[in-house]
C-alpha cells in the first residue's frame, strides 16, 4: 500500500487501486538526482520530446499518404499542397529525423566521454545502442517512403548489402523485397515497418528511463551520490531546466523547419524514382554517412571473404562494438575529466567520426578512398587497441571525495549547439567538379532572406513565360489552375487560362468518354498526352516536369537561372557536342537537348516590362519555385511568429530558472 496521500478524494480513489500518482511522485518528482549535471545532460529528455513529435506528426501523415509506387510520389506532394498545413507537418516530420539523430549522437558522446556504459550502467547503455538500432532501421525505411530518385536507389543499394552474406542472403533480399526487386511489396512492407517501429523505441525508452531510476544517473564526475547533500530532486530543478532546454532547442529546430526545410535532404529525391535512370551518386541520409564511409573502405577481396562482405560486416560491427564497450575500457574512473590521456583519444574519436561522414557523403574516388580506409581502421583500432590498453597504462587523476557544484555556465550551452551543427559537416553533396560558377541576378530573388516572400509582379510575368513558352514542352502536373489565383489572378482569369485546353469528360450514359474545357480544379494540362508522345516530339529526350524543378537540383533557382542563360551559339574548342544537342555551360556534360528557348521579347509582357533575357529569366525562376515552394511566403510569415513565441517563453524559462536554483549554485 502507498503512502501516497492527495487532498482529492478521485486522485486517492485511484491510486488505492492502481498506484500510479506514487510512481510519478517517486519516479519524476521526488527522484534523487545528482545536482552537478550540466547541460549535457538535457539531451536525453531533448530526444523524449522528439520521439512524441514524430510519432505525432508521422501519424498525421500517413492518414494521407498512400503506399503504393505509383501514388506514393504525388501523395507526398498533395500532403505538401492540399493537406491544411499539409508542409508543416511534413517538414516538422523531415527534419525532425535529423533532429532526433543530432540529440542521440550527442547524448551517446557525452556517455562516450563521461564513461556513462560502465558498471552499474551496463544495461542501461545496451537498452540505448538498441534504440539507436531501432532509430537507424526506423529512418531508413522512412526515407524510402517518398518514393523519390534517392528514395528508391538508396533502397536498392542498402538492401542489397544483404546479399553478401553467404548462403542466407539473397533469401533475406527477397524477404524484404517481396519479390525480384525494389517495388511495391517493397514499399508496403516499409511503410508498414516503419509506422511499428516507433512504438517499439517507445518501449525501449521506457526500459531505458526504467533501467536509469534503477542505477541512478551518471554526473560530469562519474563519482557516486554518497549522501542528500550530493543530489536534489528531480522537480522542480530539472523540469524547469529541462523546459529551458527545449525551448533552445526548438528555436534551433524551427529555423530549419521553417526557412531550411530542405537543407538535409537530396534533391534528386524531388525527382519521382525511374528503374531507368540511376543518380550520378547514391548516398543514404547524412546520419548514416560514417557507416556508409566504412562499408565502402574495403575494395580488395580476402579468401573466402569478398570486399563487399567486409564491408557489410565491418559496416554492423562499428555499432555492434558499441555494445562491449564496458569490457573493452575496464578502468575504473568513469569521467573523462581525471583520465587525460583517454580525454585526447576521445577528441581524435570525435574527429575521426566526422571525417568518416564526410568521406561517406562524397563520391568514392581519389584521396577519399584512402582517407576513409585510415578512418575506418582507426574507429575499429580505438575500441579495440586504444581502450583496452589506456585501461592498463593510464593514471587517471585524483577523484574528488563528493559531488561538486553542478556546470551550468553557458559556454556548454554553446558547446553543445556547435557539436550539433558539427553534424551538418557530414551533408551529401553531388560534385559539381568542373561547372563554372552558377550566374546571379542583378537584384537578389525576392523570396530569399529571412522575411523575403515570392514578388506577385513577378510571378504573374512568370506564368506569362511559361504559358507561352514553356508550356510547349514541358508539363507542370502537381499544380492546378485554381492555385494561380495566390499569385494574383482573378477567378475569370482562372477560368479563361484553364478553358483554353479540353481533358477527358466522366463517361456518358453511353459510355463514351468525351472531352471538356479545363476547369480551375484540374491539373494544369500537359502538351502531350503521355511521355512517350513528350519524347518522340523532342528527338528522344523526355522534358521534365517543371513542378519541383527548383527543388529538384542542387542550388535550384541558380541552377535554372544559369541554364536559360547559359547557351553558346557554337560549342567552345575541346567540347564535341553530338548532333541534335546544343551547348550549355551548367548543364552536366554540357550536351543539353533542349535549345535556347529564351531570348530579349520572347514575350510581350502584359505589365509592359522590358523583357529582356535577364528578366525573362529572373521571371521564370521565379514563378517555378512559387510552383515548387507555394506554402513559402506562409512558411516564413508563421515562423516568424513561432519564433517570437519561443524566444520569449525561452527567457520566461531562464528567469525562472535562475530563481529556483539561485540556492544550489
Amino acid at each position: 500500500m502507498s503512502d501516497f496521500k492527495s487532498n482529492n478524494k478521485v486522485v486517492n480513489w485511484i491510486e488505492e487501486r492502481l498506484p500510479v500518482f506514487s510512481m510519478m511522485q517517486h519516479s519524476a518528482i521526488e527522484y534523487p538526482t545528482p545536482r552537478n549535471l550540466n547541460y549535457w545532460w538535457n539531451f536525453g529528455s531533448l530526444a523524449a520530446v522528439m520521439l512524441i513529435i514524430m510519432i505525432l506528426t508521422g501519424l498525421f501523415l500517413a492518414m494521407n499518404y498512400s503506399s503504393h509506387t505509383s501514388l506514393a510520389f504525388d501523395s507526398v506532394e498533395r500532403i505538401m499542397r492540399d493537406v491544411n498545413y499539409g508542409w508543416l507537418l511534413r517538414y516538422l516530420h523531415a527534419n525532425g529525423a535529423s533532429m532526433f539523430f543530432i540529440l542521440v549522437y550527442i547524448h551517446i558522446f557525452r556517455g562516450l566521454y563521461y564513461g556513462s556504459y560502465k558498471s552499474p550502467r551496463e544495461i542501461l547503455w545496451f537498452i540505448g545502442i538498441a534504440i539507436f538500432l531501432a532509430m537507424m532501421a526506423t529512418g531508413f525505411m522512412g526515407y524510402v517512403l517518398p518514393w523519390g530518385q534517392m528514395s528508391f536507389w538508396g533502397a536498392t543499394v542498402i538492401t542489397n548489402l544483404f546479399s553478401a552474406f553467404p548462403v542466407v542472403g539473397d533469401y533475406i533480399v527477397t524477404l524484404l523485397w517481396g519479390g525480384f526487386s525494389v517495388d511495391n511489396p517493397t514499399l508496403n512492407r516499409f511503410f508498414a515497418l516503419h509506422f511499428l517501429l516507433p512504438f517499439v523505441i517507445v518501449g525501449l525508452v521506457v526500459l531505458h528511463v526504467w533501467a536509469l531510476h534503477t542505477v541512478k544517473s551518471n554526473n560530469p564526475l562519474g563519482i557516486d551520490m554518497k549522501g542528500p547533500q550530493d543530489s536534489i530532486p528531480f522537480h522542480p530543478f530539472y523540469t524547469i531546466k529541462d523546459l529551458y532546454g527545449i525551448g533552445l532547442f526548438l528555436m534551433f529546430y524551427m529555423a530549419f523547419v521553417f526557412w531550411a526545410p530542405n537543407f538535409f535532404g537530396e534533391p534528386d529525391n524531388y525527382i519521382p524514382a525511374n528503374p531507368m535512370v540511376t543518380p550520378p551518386h547514391i548516398v543514404p541520409e547524412w546520419y548514416y554517412l560514417p557507416f556508409y564511409a566504412i562499408l565502402r573502405a574495403f575494395t580488395f577481396d580476402l579468401p573466402l571473404l569478398p570486399a563487399k562482405l567486409q564491408g557489410v560486416l565491418a559496416m554492423f560491427s562499428a555499432i555492434l562494438i558499441l555494445f562491449a564497450l564496458p569490457w573493452l575500457d575496464s578502468s575504473k574512473v568513469r569521467s573523462a575529466k581525471f583520465r587525460p590521456l583517454y580525454r585526447q583519444f576521445f577528441w581524435l574519436f570525435f574527429v575521426d567520426c566526422m571525417v568518416l561522414g564526410y568521406v561517406g557523403g562524397k563520391p568514392a574516388e581519389g584521396v577519399l578512398i584512402k582517407v576513409g580506409q585510415f578512418c575506418t581502421a582507426y574507429y575499429f583500432a580505438h575500441f579495440l587497441l586504444i581502450l583496452p590498453l589506456l585501461s592498463r597504462i593510464e593514471k587517471p587523476k585524483p577523484l574528488p571525495a563528493s559531488i561538486a557544484q553542478p556546470v551550468v555556465k553557458a559556454a556548454a550551452l554553446l558547446a553543445m549547439i556547435g557539436f550539433g551543427i558539427a553534424g551538418f559537416g557530414g551533408q551529401a553533396q553531388a560534385s559539381s567538379a568542373g561547372m563554372p560558377e552558377f550566374k546571379k541576378p542583378a537584384a537578389a530573388f525576392s523570396w530569399e532572406g529571412m522575411f523575403g516572400k515570392h514578388d506577385q509582379a513577378a510571378l504573374k510575368r512568370g506564368w506569362q513565360v511559361f504559358h507561352d513558352v514553356c508550356a510547349n514542352c514541358h508539363s507542370m502536373k502537381l499544380v492546378a489552375y485554381r492555385n494561380l489565383a495566390d499569385i494574383g489572378f482573378t477567378a475569370d482569369e482562372v477560368k479563361a487560362f484553364a478553358a483554353e485546353k479540353e481533358v477527358p469528360d466522366e463517361p456518358n450514359d453511353e459510355g463514351v468518354v468525351n472531352n471538356r474545357p479545363a476547369r480551375p480544379s484540374d491539373r494544369i494540362v500537359p502538351p502531350f498526352a503521355n511521355d512517350k508522345a513528350a519524347a518522340a516530339a523532342n528527338g528522344g529526350a523526355l522534358p521534365p516536369d517543371l513542378s519541383l524543378m527548383n527543388k529538384a537540383r542542387p542550388s535550384g533557382p541558380y541552377y535554372v537561372y544559369s541554364l536559360m542563360l547559359g547557351y553558346e551559339d557554337a560549342a567552345p574548342e575541346g567540347h564535341p557536342i553530338p548532333e541534335g544537342k546544343f551547348f550549355n555551360h551548367y548543364f552536366p556534360g554540357n550536351a543539353i537537348s533542349m535549345p535556347a528557348v529564351i531570348s530579349d521579347d520572347i514575350v510581350a509582357y502584359a505589365d509592359g516590362t522590358k523583357a529582356t533575357k535577364e528578366q525573362v529569366a529572373y521571371d521564370i525562376v521565379t514563378f517555378l519555385n512559387w510552383a515548387a515552394e507555394p506554402e513559402l511566403d506562409a512558411r516564413k510569415s508563421m515562423g516568424v511568429k513561432v519564433m517570437v513565441f519561443l524566444a520569449l517563453l525561452t527567457a520566461l524559462m531562464y528567469a525562472l530558472k535562475r530563481q529556483i536554483w539561485k540556492d544550489v549554485h
